[in-house]
């Protein structure tokens, strides 16, 4: 069962099912806020809440084990340890297990409402589609991995979206999409001797690692600049904007490790340090 758990990456499942209930909430205050008190009034789905959760943390769970099913080669080289090709879990268990969190979710998904259905579905046949083909093309991995980790978000607005819940969630969506392409080329970068090994054609190979560095530098600034944009558009409390600066602090440290250092392993830690304190802020300006 350990095994198993590890395969998921219960840790990242978490995160991102965390990020989905943020985006429930953001969104129900803003649908709530936006309703007159005089028509009706909207109360907290705390069941649907639970469900989106259940959702994101399988979809992603399944998106970690079918990548490790492809991977399995390049993490022979990069990371042995892992349950795959250290033998504790074969091929076809890990195929299974990964199918059967990617159906529960998509179903799950579908009870809540359509559009959530059709965002799990698709989300689950790019991260399908990811493992297998994409990961190892140039840029266009990268941008799918972000769009993937912004979606928590959209997921979450997508419970209210007969009431704009994914047009209040979007900002966020943008900036945890752009935070995690950058972080993303940093591990890229990290990985280039498995890639090559493997015959990917990822962004530091095509381009080279210096310029890989300089783009995910280039896109983790703007979203730095960017990041007061949800307290100005009045969806965060002065919380935010206090927190976010960790955060934002932490993607320069994570710029000035890749650029300034070249050290794309403690660089590509910084960046999910900084994540997680975006998360953090989110939560609490909320």
């Amino acid at each position: 069962m350990q095994a198993y758990v590890k395969l998921m990456r219960s840790g990242n499942c978490f995160m991102a099912a965390i990020a989905a209930l943020v985006g429930v909430f953001i969104a129900y205050n803003i649908v709530s806020a936006s309703i007159s008190p005089d028509s009706y009034s909207i109360t907290f789905p705390i069941f649907d809440s639970l469900k989106v959760f259940l959702v994101v943390f399988f979809v992603t769970g399944a998106g970690n084990a079918i990548n490790d099913y492809f991977d399995i080669e390049i993490d022979r080289i990069n990371k042995p340890e892992r349950p795959i090709p250290s033998g504790k879990i074969g091929l076809k268990a890990a195929l299974c297990f990964s199918l059967t969190l990617f159906a529960a979710g998509t179903v799950i998904a579908a009870s809540i409402n359509t559009i959530c259905g059709i965002i799990a579905l698709v989300n689950s046949l790019l991260l399908i589609y990811y493992a297998s083909t994409l990961k190892r093309t140039a840029l266009l991995g990268n941008i799918a991995v972000g769009y993937l980790t912004g979606s928590t978000f959209l997921f979450g607005g997508a419970v209210f979206f007969e009431h704009g819940g994914i047009k209040g969630v979007f900002v966020l969506f943008v900036l945890a999409t752009m935070a995690t392409i950058a972080r993303e080329i940093v591990k890229d970068i990290e990985d280039i001797e498995g890639d090559r090994e493997d015959g990917a054609q990822t962004l530091p190979i095509i381009i080279g690692p210096k310029k890989a560095a300089y783009l995910a530098s280039l896109i983790g600034l703007v979203a730095v600049l960017a990041s007061p944009l949800p307290y100005l558009q009045s969806l965060m409390t002065i919380r935010y904007l206090v927190l976010v600066s960790v955060a934002d602090i932490l993607f320069a440290v994570a710029v000035y490790e890749i650029l300034g250092k070249n050290d794309p392993a403690r660089s590509s830690k910084m960046f999910k340090m900084a994540m997680v304190f975006a998360l953090i802020s989110f939560i609490a300006g909320a």
